[in-house]
């Protein structure tokens, strides 16, 4: 037996995007075989987090998900449900108990985010702006990418894979200081869990170097990239059937819907959607084959194998909860019969 550390992490009541909140509690087990079905439910006092009155406070902590914690020794991170007092009820903040998990939407989610130091992006001068964006995309070297974000990101990256996120893929992004990573899951709720625990990870990661993770979506003005978290799509039928006649009643439903999506998809986005820096302006909605300035990326695959296979809405962005992202996507596919 041995002491075992389960970080519980769960959101809070905060709008219009909640924070993660995170508490330890110790359990004896043996970490080799430990399970989500090994952590009992847990509690916390909701008064202090937007989800309860100081005269009723008790909410309830549900494990949905176990993550092996590589920071820690016998250390796992344990995604939670908030429910009500009753420990059954959902709380009105647990978006996640309203999505039906659907094992054929596949979901994947590319979170973009800002390294800061001091207020400033990391490799920002104390004064001023860096050279113009265009050379950090993919960069490689200290002039483009630095040394600090590299080592943060490659981290991150390692203790993602131990966790058993299914990470795709990372790169530095097109503005000096900005990253990204992607994470792909099968399930409705699966790629919104891990984006969470990704996100989380990231926090800790970044505590111990002074460095804040800023996810909001355009954290300068001007002629400089906003952050997004393009969310990639297909189901059963998209990727067996397809067909054009279904795609362009997909788009229709999509477009029908745009303000619900918009209202889903994360807050000050019409400070980046503004139809420049690869956008479609917030008030409209397109879509087009690999154009990256649409509402809705077409990918050439999709077209040249009959209208088959995924499809990319750019217009989510970094700060938005990918839980309420994933439900708009899949109640608006819910609209059109195949």
């Amino acid at each position: 037996m041995a002491r075992i550390k389960l970080e519980y992490i769960w959101l809070d009541g905060y709008e219009p995007v909640p924070n993660l909140r995170g508490k330890t509690k110790i359990v004896d087990g043996d970490p080799s075989a430990f399970s989500l079905a090994d952590c009992p439910m847990w509690g916390f006092d909701g008064s202090s987090t937007r989800q309860a009155e100081g005269k009723s406070s008790d909410c309830f902590l549900k494990p949905v998900a176990l993550y092996p914690d590589a920071t820690r020794t016998n250390g796992f991170v344990v995604l939670a449900e908030v429910l009500m007092p009753d420990g059954v009820t959902p709380h009105p903040s647990n978006i996640r108990a309203t999505i039906p998990d659907d094992p054929g939407l596949w979901i994947g989610l590319e979170q973009e985010y800002f390294l800061f130091q001091d207020g400033r992006p990391l490799g920002w001068p104390q004064a001023g702006y860096p050279d113009p964006q265009g050379e950090y995309y993919c960069g490689v070297g200290s002039k483009q990418v630095g040394d600090l974000a590299r080592a943060i990101v490659e981290e991150h990256l390692d203790i993602c894979i131990a966790a058993g996120i299914n990470h795709e893929g990372i790169n530095a992004e097109v503005a000096k200081g900005q990253w990204e990573f992607q994470v792909f899951g099968k399930g409705a709720q699966t790629a919104a869990d891990q984006i969470w625990a990704a996100r989380y990870f990231l926090q800790r990661i970044a505590e111990k170097y002074g460095v804040d993770v800023v996810l909001h979506c355009k954290p300068f003005q001007g002629d400089w990239n906003g952050s997004g978290m393009h969310c990639n799509f297909s189901t059963d039928y998209m990727r067996e059937t397809g067909g054009q006649a279904y795609f362009e009643s997909l788009m229709g439903a999509f477009e029908k819907y745009r303000d619900e999506h918009i209202a889903a998809y994360g807050p000050d986005n019409h400070l980046r959607l503004t139809g420049l820096h690869e956008t479609q302006s917030i008030d409209k909605f397109s879509y087009g084959v690999a154009d990256r300035g649409a509402s809705i990326r077409v990918p050439h695959s999709f077209v040249n194998n009959g209208y088959k296979g995924y499809l990319e809405d750019r217009r989510p962005n970094s700060q938005a909860d990918p839980y309420q992202v994933v439900a708009r996507v899949s109640k608006t596919i819910a609209t059109v019969a195949p």
